[in-house]
């Protein structure tokens, strides 16, 4: 049976598992900071509230966490949080030769460590954003968790290698055999095609964080 203290503490161990509040876990969905606070969680009448589809849905987009993953949280409430360490870069450094094999995996022999929950991906690496060039969506010191393993699509944010060693991190809108077509994350939000000869891989942005 469903309940709702499972689910707002589903809700917590999500934020904990991502190194956050509540109250920072809804900040970074876009919500109000105290969306997830106690006392929202009670009506005035003394009842137990239900947190909302809508927000369930932001938090899970801002994370990354998919919806299998959240209903584990739900219904396992014993297990701690399981944390691995990822290799860790600073993406000004990314496009230099030697981090990467051929397919986008890190070579971990150069990398530094951090602590992150576990994720599925075995070959997940995090980047630590560098310089203003991707503002307003990433900040300098912001960390983004790439997983080479994961399907990207429209509407997810990718780290793009090209065959000449550039390094993006862009939106992509759409991909076919001939090409692929991507938005920047800077002010400008450029849209731009890339041929496809040119790309060497592209491995979707799994989450991302301060």
């Amino acid at each position: 049976m469903l309940e709702h203290q499972s689910v707002w503490r589903a809700i917590d161990r999500l934020a904990a598992r991502y190194g956050l509040s509540p109250s920072g876990l809804a900040r970074q969905a876009g919500l109000d900071p105290t969306t997830f606070n106690k006392s929202k969680r009670i009506t005035k009448e003394g009842k137990q509230r239900w947190p909302s589809t809508e927000s369930l849905a932001k938090v899970l987009n801002a994370t990354g966490a998919s919806l299998s993953d959240f209903v584990s949280l739900v219904e396992n409430q014993q297990n701690p949080t399981n944390f691995r360490r990822l290799p860790k870069l600073r993406f000004a450094l990314a496009a230099q030769p030697g981090y990467f094999d051929p397919q986008g995996r890190p070579l971990r022999a150069h990398w530094e460590e951090t602590a992150f929950p576990d994720v599925a991906d075995p070959h997940a690496f995090a980047l630590e954003i560098t310089g203003d060039g991707l503002q307003p969506i990433f900040r300098q010191g912001d960390i983004v968790v790439v997983s080479p393993s994961a399907e990207a699509g429209p509407g997810d944010r990718v780290l793009v290698r090209t065959q000449q060693g550039e390094m993006l991190i862009v939106e992509l809108q759409n991909r076919n055999e001939r090409e692929l077509w991507v938005k920047s994350l800077g002010r400008e939000q450029a849209a731009r095609s890339l041929p496809a000869s040119q790309i060497q891989w592209v491995s979707r942005i799994s989450w991302a964080g301060h």
